[in-house]
Order: C-alpha cells, then structure tokens, then sequence
C-alpha cells in the first residue's frame, strides 16, 4: 500500500494551497482518511478527517479555512486550505486507515510528507 501525497510548496499569507493523497495498492476497503501536520519543534497533530460516508471533523485552528473531501473512486483525499496563515507552515501528512485484501484487520498507512510554507 502507498499513499502520494502532493501539492505543497510555498505561498504568500492569505494565500491558498491544495494539497491531494491518492491510496495505492492491495486495498480492500478505505475507512477514514485524514491529514496531519507536524511543525518544526512540534509534535504531529491533526488537521482535518474525513470518514468513508463523508463526516468530518477540524481542529479548531483549521476552521473555516481548511476544507477536507475525498474522492472514493479514486481513493483521493484531498485538503483545500484557504486563508493561509504562517503558523500553518508545516509537513502535511496524508493518513488513511484500510483492510487490504492480505489482512482482515485494519491498519493506518500514512503518506511521505508535503512541505507547506507560509511567508508573512
């Protein structure tokens, strides 16, 4: 299993970024998707989730700026981030929690990192 994460990089405070992560692999089924995101000094924290019927939940720092979704067809989450501030400046992590058709039981796969920059 591989989740590819991409559409970091650099951009202005106030700007916008969308960042997509696509599941790859013997997978079975998909339950909840999420993002993660890990500054320097800082411990990994939670973004946003996404479950398989589409609810979803946001840090408080996020809301109303970060939009998750998903794509189940294409195994994609996604995470519309507007409004960018630089303390959101960090690695974005992709994680999903699946079966694959090896193991019946489920297991969190995370993705390599995309690096978010955020200049005032």
């Amino acid at each position: 299993v591989q989740l590819q994460a991409s559409g970091g990089g650099l951009v202005q405070a106030g700007g916008s970024l969308r960042l997509s992560c696509a599941a790859s692999g013997n997978i079975f089924s998909l339950s909840t998707m999420g993002w993660y995101r890990q500054a320097p000094g800082k411990q990994r924290e939670l973004v946003a989730r996404i479950t398989n019927d589409m609810s979803t939940h946001y840090a408080d720092s996020v809301k109303g700026r970060f939009t998750i979704s998903r794509d189940n067809a294409k195994s994609t989450v996604y995470l519309q981030m507007n409004s960018l501030e630089p303390e959101d400046t960090a690695v974005y992590y992709c994680k999903a929690d699946l079966i694959t058709w090896a193991s019946p039981a489920e297991s969190s796969y995370w993705g390599q990192g995309t690096l978010v920059t955020v200049s005032s």
